[in-house]
């Protein structure tokens, strides 16, 4: 779900989870978990950014391909088991996410105290839907083709 949707509302879950009995302790806990999940690839981010820098890159030179080692970061920490087949519109993102990192660094943004938080508005208008497969009671099966 990640993949599609790093900025998930409380009614999208419900709507995704039909089988889950929603409370505020649930959905709570459901909106910390995308939280972490963000957390996670932020840092990731601004650590490859960071090392694109120091290695002398510019916006231009920067990919995220399914044979990137930002790719492989990010597909091993929400993708563990390698059974999901992470969507082209991910790439697309994540290469945006990497160049709006880059930018701001490069421009010294890094040095205000909530200079991410532009990236994070940005990057939650990447959102996109996710798919009808995502509602199905055999989402799981589907997924992974059983």
């Amino acid at each position: 779900m990640f993949f599609y949707t790093r900025y998930p509302s409380s009614s999208t879950l419900k709507q995704h989870f039909p089988d889950v009995k929603f409370n505020r302790c649930i959905t709570s806990q459901l909106i910390k978990w995308f939280s972490n999940f963000r957390e996670f690839y932020y840092i990731q981010m601004e650590k490859f950014a960071r090392q694109a820098m120091s290695e002398g890159m510019e916006t231009k030179d920067l990919h995220v391909t399914r044979d990137s080692e930002l790719f492989h970061a990010l597909n091993l920490h929400y993708n563990k088991s390698n059974e999901f087949k992470v969507p082209d519109s991910f790439l697309v993102v994540a290469e945006q996410t990497l160049s709006e990192f880059f930018n701001a660094i490069k421009a010294g943004k890094d040095l205000e105290a909530s200079w991410k938080k532009n990236i994070y508005k940005i990057i939650s208008k990447l959102d996109s839907p996710l798919p009808e497969i995502f509602q199905s009671p055999d989402c799981m099966k589907e997924l992974l083709g059983e």
